[in-house]
């Protein structure tokens, strides 16, 4: 992988606080042209430092209330490959982890309610073929939502 320098450095700080700030902001910023700040991006992209953008959407505001995190034990773990499929079908899945230590995966959902979450559970989740358990963890308040940090080199 190519190495990421300074520049890239301070842009990625740049457009993870705000993905919406203009390039000529950022250029000002940086204190390099708008061409290079979108050269630069653009370069981001193609190495995959940057994998996707969009806007950061409150599921409170849109009816979902409850925001869980399920740990899944499946019969094998290598039934993995297998149940991701599964969880993509589940809209209100938002992400899915294949883990180490008491679950083979850890997922995080969604729900209107309680008895959304249940419907989920029961109808959705512990009916796809592989899953032998559940637990269910409820999250009461997100305290803390943040990018990584990005450090620049002295």
């Amino acid at each position: 992988m190519e190495k990421i320098d300074n520049l890239d450095r301070k842009i990625l700080q740049i457009i993870m606080r705000n993905a919406r700030i203009p390039s000529k902001d950022v250029a000002m910023e940086c204190g390099v042209s708008r061409a290079a700040i979108h050269q630069r991006i653009q370069r981001l992209i193609d190495l995959k430092v940057i994998t996707g953008s969009g806007y950061t959407v409150n599921p409170k505001v849109l009816g979902y209330a409850t925001c869980t995190y399920i740990g899944v034990n499946l019969e094998r773990g290598a039934m993995y490959r297998d149940v991701v499929p599964e969880f993509e079908k589940i809209p209100e899945v938002t992400e899915c982890h294949f883990t180490t230590g008491p679950y083979t995966m850890l997922i995080k959902l969604v729900a209107r309610d309680n008895e959304h979450l249940m419907d989920l559970l029961n109808n959705k989740i512990q009916m796809i073929p592989g899953v032998t358990g559940t637990e269910t963890l409820i999250s009461l308040d997100n305290s803390i939502n943040r990018v990584i940090p990005i450090y620049c080199e002295e």
